[in-house]
């Protein structure tokens, strides 16, 4: 992509694209078995989600530029249910995909973590 704007991550289009765990720390479920589609109408966010250690998840929130703030819920694959709030922080890949620095904490239990989220194709 040689557009700058499509480049900036301030302003790259998340709507309609999907996602996978990448890294996460040793208290978060997401792997890279989990599928995430994002989409985007203003400044809403909102994605559904699972795979491997999750069933069913959803996450709801709003964007500012290049960052993400939400709130996430999921059915474990055990039948459990766990929630908790992110902070993302949106990188544009030099291929043009679109890569999460995600940092995350339980609310339904302890644990923090970091976690990186990718686009797949």
């Amino acid at each position: 992509m040689d557009d700058i704007a499509a480049q900036d991550p301030r302003t790259a289009r998340i709507d309609g694209r999907r996602f996978a765990g990448v890294s996460n720390s040793a208290a978060g479920e997401v792997g890279s078995t989990t599928v995430f589609t994002y989409h985007q109408e203003g400044d809403a966010i909102w994605a559904d989600y699972a795979g491997g250690a999750v069933r069913r998840g959803f996450l709801v929130g709003t964007r500012t530029d290049d960052t993400l703030e939400f709130r996430y819920a999921h059915l474990d694959a055990t039948g459990g249910t766990a929630g908790g709030q992110c902070t993302s922080r949106i990188e544009v890949l030099a291929d043009g995909r679109v890569r999460f620095h995600e940092s995350w904490a339980w609310e339904s239990r302890p644990g923090t973590g970091t976690s990186v989220v990718e686009e797949i194709r």
